[in-house]
């Protein structure tokens, strides 16, 4: 490790030479280190000739100051932060990733700081802010569900809706998860379903507001009737079981959009245990399109997310609101796609009803 000016200590424990320090800047452009330090830090009364040969000392001797320092000299910390779950799920952990790479393509540093435990998006941004933070990304937060009005002295790009952002340094972007779940409600109705059912996601989860959102605004398009909810899941196979064991009972449920893959997974599981062939008599449709989808049996019919695409555009947007640039016009390409495979099928038509069992 080595820090500023000092000297540190090579991979093979050795000496090595240290980088230039401020003495050598000061030496260089004729002044006292007190001037090069005024300059570093971003002080007044420094006349522009001189403050103009510190800093092109300081590029010829490749002089490193610390991080903050380094800040005041350019005007930027090359660094941007991401507000998000710190969740290991499919989704959140994977549009993480392509945040961070999408960033660091583009020469930024990414700070993180999270929401899963508890801390509000508004702390969430403070703390990034302290941090130092040329601009920051929201992405799949949390919260109780009262409309967050949020004032940073950063640009901001949202990845959802459920914050007020201050026009004109601020966007939302991202995957339109309510077009999703119309899409995934409406692959079904076009089937012939009466209706479709909804497994809900978590709805302190902005993804899962946006589903059920979706999911209500198709059938309401199509005058379709709509079904009670369960109980909202936590994202898991096992409260879609617990879902689905409810559903199954129901002679006339056809059709099941769930918030996410794990959970029509375990909506399948319950179909099964219960006798109802998929998709024979229940049709199921799943979010997120997670590498088992295409292996499950039946195949699941999915909504595909393009987490890259998101994170290009988010990215996009938020460096030309930085730089003061008009952000990039037009949505992610391909954002969400559905993925038809086996376990979505015609309605089947009612049969002759089933005789009666004979008493024992």
């Amino acid at each position: 490790m080595t820090t500023s000016g000092g000297e540190g200590t090579s991979a093979a424990g050795g000496r090595r030479r240290r980088g230039p320090g401020m003495t050598e800047v000061a030496r260089a452009a004729g002044v006292s280190q007190k001037t090069v330090s005024r300059v570093v830090n971003g002080e007044p009364h420094v006349s522009p000739e001189v403050r103009d040969r510190v800093l092109r000392a300081i590029r010829e001797l490749d002089y490193r100051p610390n991080t903050a320092a380094r800040a005041l000299l350019l005007g930027r910390y090359r660094r941007i932060g991401v507000v998000s779950l710190g969740s290991t799920l499919y989704g959140p952990s994977t549009l993480l990733i392509a945040l961070e790479r999408a960033m660091r393509r583009a020469g930024y540093s990414v700070a993180l700081a999270t929401t899963l435990e508890g801390q509000r998006i508004s702390a969430a941004v403070d703390a990034l802010l302290e941090q130092g933070v040329d601009g920051i990304v929201l992405s799949e937060p949390i919260d109780d569900g009262t409309p967050l009005r949020l004032s940073a002295d950063v640009p901001v790009v949202s990845l959802g809706e459920g914050v007020e952002l201050t026009p004109g340094t601020s966007a939302v972007v991202g995957a339109d998860g309510v077009a999703a779940a119309r899409i995934a409600t409406e692959h079904l109705l076009s089937l012939g379903h009466r209706t479709v059912w909804h497994l809900p996601g978590p709805q302190d989860w902005w993804a899962a507001r946006d589903r059920l959102r979706g999911w209500r605004e198709a059938l309401a398009a199509a005058g379709a009737p709509e079904p009670p909810l369960p109980s909202p899941g936590d994202w898991s196979p096992a409260s879609g079981y617990a879902a689905g064991r409810q559903l199954a009972g129901l002679s006339d449920v056809t059709a099941v959009f769930a918030a996410n893959d794990d959970m029509a997974i375990g909506a399948l599981r319950a179909f099964a245990d219960a006798g109802r062939a998929v998709p024979g008599d229940v049709s199921v449709v799943g979010y997120d399109d997670i590498p088992a989808a295409a292996y499950l049996s039946p195949p699941l019919t999915t909504v595909r997310q393009n987490f890259a695409a998101v994170a290009d555009r988010a990215v996009d947007v938020l460096i030309a609101l930085i730089e003061g640039r008009p952000a990039p016009a037009g949505p992610a390409d391909r954002a969400v796609e559905l993925t038809v495979r086996a376990s979505t099928g015609p309605v089947r038509e009612p049969g002759p009803a089933p005789h009666p069992a004979p008493a024992p």
